[in-house]
């Protein structure tokens, strides 16, 4: 019974543009909603800036943005959540955080070749579970040091 349990993996699932993407609940400190957010010069677009959350610094990265999906307006319903990756702790605004789910591992395939689709490269693989079809995204990948290091935060 236990091997079973430890194949399991538990996803933190939040959504952009009406679809469901997830990362791992292991890699997430919180989800908290938009606060005032200090635009830093000279970063790339999809950096929005950074706050103060709780005494730490904290660059914000639209995911949106990161994606080169659609910007959309924060709503009541818009969160930041906050992942510490490799020692850096970073957020990242999505259009809404609703679910955390345990789902099996060998749920998860391999991102499916898709030609010209920019979110592509920054998935790690895709879960289907039921109806639903959960994008894996990969922080390694969206969290690319050089693009950081303008904010004197190193990856």
């Amino acid at each position: 019974m236990s091997e079973a349990v430890a194949s399991d993996i538990k996803l933190i699932v939040f959504q952009l543009m009406n679809k469901e993407y997830a990362i791992p609940v292991n890699q997430v400190q919180s989800i908290e909603k938009v606060e005032h957010i200090t635009r830093v010069p000279k970063t790339e677009k999809f950096i929005k800036g950074v706050i103060n959350l709780r005494g730490v610094i904290t660059p914000i990265i639209d995911l949106r943005s990161r994606f080169e999906l659609e910007e959309a307006e924060v709503t009541e319903s818009t969160r930041v959540i906050i992942v510490n990756f490799n020692d850096l702790e970073v957020g990242f605004i999505v259009d809404l955080a609703n679910d955390v789910i345990d789902i099996p591992v060998e749920s998860i395939e391999p991102p499916p070749e898709v030609v010209g689709v920019t979110e592509a490269e920054y998935i790690n693989g895709v879960a289907k579970i039921g109806k639903r079809l959960l994008i894996l995204i990969d922080l390694e990948k969206i969290l690319i040091p050089e693009q950081l290091s303008n904010l004197g935060i190193e990856g």
